[in-house]
């Protein structure tokens, strides 16, 4: 009898100890994109809010599995360029973004040993936008269904995903407040594997193609030109050149992360884990 209460005890100290594994964690600070409608890799004048909310288990003491959710609009435009056929082409786009990331991370240093540690993180992401942008109007258009470089119509790029995958990876600065409190400064990247999160990708399509599959509408958002004071009234030629196919989107957060390890350790010394799960105290 006395064994088995030891047994329970035990285990019970070692369920405890892996739930002190667990941090949860919420996130805000700025993102953007980088693509078709932008020049430079950090656009000063395109940046927007990020928010999320994470959970993380520790492996080791150094290893953590982290999984997040986030939530950000992005936006480009020709307006903010100096080029002068990037002026003359006259597109922008927006998005609102949900990413579901799951990435490890690796810390440095120990956390339960030292307050500050860089680390470095890298994993898999799903992501769904949807761009769009403001007829001269200022109505907001979706812009897949108008297939604007034709993509879905018949002798054109096929129809791209609404939803897509991504690589996340990056790094930062994490301090520990106390045992269970953490905060982190963060800058993470996305590797995209489309070039159509602002509907820029490749040529323009033949007006007439445009206008007989899609009507007038996808012709008008397509090319934006003759917008402009100035501005050039020809529709460009079919297959003339409207993005960059050669190189992917990609986006972008620097983000403030604070976790918080939901069951607290007890008493004042940070504690840590053998292999098997149970508590050492570092000390």
């Amino acid at each position: 009898m006395k064994q088995a209460r030891l047994l329970l005890l035990i285990t019970f100290a070692c369920i405890q100890v892996n739930a002190q594994r667990l941090h949860l964690g919420i996130m805000g600070g700025i993102s953007a994109y980088n693509g078709d409608l932008t020049e430079s890799v950090m656009p000063g004048k395109l940046t927007n809010g990020v928010i999320g909310i994470t959970g993380n288990y520790e492996l080791r003491d150094q290893v953590m599995i982290r999984a997040g959710l986030s939530y950000t609009v992005l936006g480009g435009a020709d307006r903010y360029n100096t080029k002068a056929d990037l002026l003359a082409r006259n597109l922008s786009f927006e998005t609102s973004l949900t990413e579901f990331s799951l990435v490890g991370e690796y810390y440095f240093k120990n956390l339960y040993s030292h307050k500050l540690s860089p680390y470095v993180f890298g994993g898999l992401a799903a992501f769904k936008f949807n761009p769009y942008a403001y007829d001269a109007s200022g109505q907001r258009i979706f812009l897949k269904p108008l297939s604007t470089e034709g993509q879905g119509i018949a002798g054109y790029p096929k129809p791209y995903s609404l939803t897509q995958l991504a690589l996340p990876f990056g790094g930062g600065v994490k301090y520990r407040i106390n045992n269970n409190l953490r905060i982190g400064l963060e800058l993470g990247f996305r590797k995209l594997f489309t070039d159509y999160l602002d509907d820029v990708s490749g040529f323009y399509a033949s007006e007439a193609d445009l206008l007989a599959a899609k009507g007038a509408l996808s012709v008008d958002l397509s090319y934006r030109g003759d917008e402009l004071n100035g501005g050039s009234f020809i529709y460009p030629d079919k297959g003339a050149q409207r993005g960059s196919p050669k190189y992917k989107d990609f986006y972008y957060f620097g983000v403030l992360h604070l976790t918080y390890r939901i069951i607290p350790a007890r008493g004042g010394d940070p504690m840590r884990m053998n292999r098997n799960g149970c508590p050492v105290n570092i000390y």
